[in-house]
């Protein structure tokens, strides 16, 4: 019976994994050159409004992914993926110099160092270590953080999924500064965002004078005390980050007791609601985004905890994730859709993508089924 569940689960897997490809290079065909953040009314192409320039990472990302399996299987199509990733590559250099965001995580751990790891070019490593110095000039002495795009008083927690890239620039320089930098802001973050039960919260406020945490708050969850399932998952995926390059066991605990939280108060299927502490009627609404993140997120978590029982869990809790999402959310009955996973929320009160595709969503959604089907 298990080997029959597995094997089922590897078709569903792999279709899916075929699915995604076809999706990604009709938006390459459809939309050349274009990047997209959002769908609306399942279409890339729209003029709504973005936020912040945070995505584009994501859709190269993807192309780095199916590269990567199409030469390790020995695909006809690895050429095409590589060409077409590098195309959407480059075009994101000069960002390495980007002061505006805080997200040079999201944007080059998904597409320079995927490409780094092909062709092993310095050069390409060049640009992760500026775009990991560059970040690390967001951090502020007073309050031990990297500052959000919002304002200097301001904490995300989504930047944990973002200060990997210090780490790595100062692993390739043996930058002790730059290190440091990272381990502070995780630990900061650790203190005023994640809470005992942990659970997570979007938003930190300082007082800019003398560096004291003031409040948590937020922009996308439903109150600043609340948990907003999207939040969570960055965390849980962050802080296994920052475990992997720092062997703090600090950072190990605080992502299992994430990790925790959110299969504790999902629902059984392992697909949470926007935000845990909305409203009944609200929590009806879902973010697949979040769903794929945390799975992504527990997949890799179970490589580094040393019991095996727990390990397991973890592993099985996000296989039955991706299970659900292949099995209950893809877009494969819709022709005219364009994305891959339906069911995202990108930002509820701007009334952004709200159960739409979302690209972060399609990217660790891909990771997660690459991740699967290695095994």
């Amino acid at each position: 019976m298990i080997q029959f569940e597995l094997e089922t689960d590897k078709s569903l897997f792999e279709d899916s994994f075929k699915f995604a490809q076809k999706q990604v290079k009709r938006t390459v065909e459809k939309h050349p050159d274009f990047y997209p953040m959002y769908s609306k009314d399942g279409k890339w192409k729209h003029e709504g409004p973005a936020w912040t320039h945070w995505c584009d990472g994501f859709f190269p990302g993807m192309m780095w992914i199916f590269q990567k399996n199409e030469a390790a299987n020995g695909g006809d199509d690895a050429d095409f993926w590589l060409k077409t990733a590098i195309r959407y590559t480059k075009p994101l250099e000069p960002r390495q110099h980007d002061r505006d965001v805080h997200d040079l995580g999201f944007l080059f751990l998904s597409t320079y160092y995927r490409w780094y790891q092909v062709q092993r070019d310095p050069a390409l490593n060049d640009v992760l270590v500026q775009a990991g110095r560059t970040l690390a000039m967001r951090f502020r002495e007073k309050g031990q953080y990297l500052r959000s795009f919002v304002s200097d008083n301001s904490l995300f927690i989504d930047i944990m999924m973002n200060v990997g890239i210090i780490f790595y620039a100062a692993r390739e320089t043996g930058d002790k500064m730059l290190r440091e930098i990272a381990i502070r802001h995780s630990l900061t973050t650790r203190r005023v965002l994640v809470r005992g039960d942990g659970s997570t919260a979007h938003e930190g406020l300082f007082d800019l004078e003398s560096g004291e945490f003031l409040k948590q708050t937020t922009h996308q969850g439903y109150r600043g005390d609340s948990c907003w399932s999207r939040g969570l998952a960055w965390s849980l995926y962050g802080f296994g980050t920052c475990y992997e390059y720092s062997r703090d066991p600090r950072f190990l605990e605080t992502a299992e007791a994430c990790a925790d939280y959110y299969i504790t108060y999902s629902p059984s299927n392992g697909v949470p609601p926007w935000d845990y502490n909305a409203p009944a009627e609200s929590r009806k609404l879902l973010d697949t985004s979040a769903g794929a993140i945390a799975a992504s997120g527990l997949l890799r978590l179970s490589r580094l905890l040393q019991d095996p029982v727990k390990a397991h869990f973890y592993w099985t809790t996000g296989v039955r994730i991706m299970r659900t999402l292949c099995q209950e959310h893809l877009a494969t009955k819709d022709k005219n859709w364009e994305g891959i996973l339906k069911g995202g929320v990108y930002h509820i009160h701007k009334n952004l993508g709200v159960n739409e595709s979302v690209m972060w969503g399609e990217y660790f959604f891909v990771e997660a089924l690459a991740h699967i089907l290695r095994q």
